[in-house]
């Protein structure tokens, strides 16, 4: 049996971005991609902590260093400029690895800068 478990997140990310009129996504700064093992193009969860929203769509990589967070197309609905979310990826594994995942968490200032 192959099992969704979390596999990495963005912590306390704060949104610095909505664009609607854009294909749809999320763009995150490319350095906080790789701290979150999170590819370009992987499907991830994004939770809005000041709405209670909760959304799927995809990653683009942002500009390096740039902490930049932003929701495009539709997901720009889901979200103001400010607002903290939890960026979520997930993987398929099986029963085995699944006992013994320890997803990687990355916390964030209120600068999208790595706190730990």
């Amino acid at each position: 049996m192959f099992r969704i478990m979390h596999k990495s997140k963005l912590h306390k990310a704060r949104v610095t971005e909505a664009n609607l009129n854009y294909e749809g996504s999320i763009t995150i700064d490319e350095d906080l991609m790789e701290e979150a093992d999170i590819f370009a193009n992987e499907k991830v969860q994004i939770v809005n902590n000041n709405n209670g929203e909760r959304i799927e769509t995809y990653v683009i990589p942002g500009e390096r260093g740039s902490g930049v967070i932003c929701l495009n197309g539709a997901a720009a609905r889901k979200a103001e400029v400010g607002d903290t979310i939890i960026i979520i990826s997930y993987g398929l594994v099986d029963d085995k690895e699944a006992r013994s995942l320890n997803p990687k968490v990355v916390m964030l200032d209120e600068n999208n800068r790595v706190v730990s």
